[in-house]
């Protein structure tokens, strides 16, 4: 998704006004409720809040000239993997074996016998169609932000094909974009 990411892919930024600022922190809230105590720390009442629109449908969060959150469509906010690195505990983690690291930092979406076989951990408690951090064997950050095709349970029953979409890894546009001019 961020492969080849740039300034040059921005549409528009528009501050937003009131009103939509409280749903998006809102809808930030409900999806990442371990980010309650501290969404006052990156998400300000006070400080506006710009929405970026990119081709694709992707919508970035910016405060301070600082991207957050991204999101496709009306789909779910996804915390960039720099806001994941200072609060690691706010998605549910999926873990990939070693074999799978250098395709993911690729962008190739996260295969299900990556995430089953001996270095793969899986949290059962995943469902389809939810944002996960992508976790690797013997790391401590994510490398990986992604979007579940299936449920945890599926992807351990069914253990073929494509189980977790890559949105966002370390390195590609959107990592190395730390700043939006």
């Amino acid at each position: 998704m961020f492969k080849k990411f740039s300034n040059d892919e921005v549409s528009s930024q528009n501050q937003v006004k009131a009103s939509v600022q409280r749903k998006i922190r809102q809808s930030i809230a409900d999806e990442y409720p371990g980010l309650e105590p501290v969404l006052d720390d990156f998400l300000p009442k006070k400080s506006p809040l710009i929405v970026v629109k990119c081709q694709n449908h992707l919508n970035l969060v910016v405060v301070n000239n600082v991207p957050l959150f991204f999101n496709i469509r009306d789909g779910p906010y996804m915390p960039t993997l720099r806001l994941l690195h200072q609060y690691p505990d706010i998605m549910k983690k999926l873990q990939v074996d070693r074999g799978a690291i250098k395709f993911v930092l690729a962008g190739a979406n996260i295969m299900c016998p990556g995430l089953t076989s001996a270095g793969g951990a899986l949290d059962e408690e995943v469902d389809a169609e939810t944002p996960v951090a992508i976790m690797a064997e013997g790391k401590q950050h994510a490398l990986a932000i992604g979007f579940t095709k299936m449920s945890a349970k599926d992807i351990k029953s069914i253990n073929k094909g494509i189980g977790v979409d890559n949105m966002h890894y370390l390195n590609d546009g959107l990592w190395k974009m730390e700043r939006l001019d």
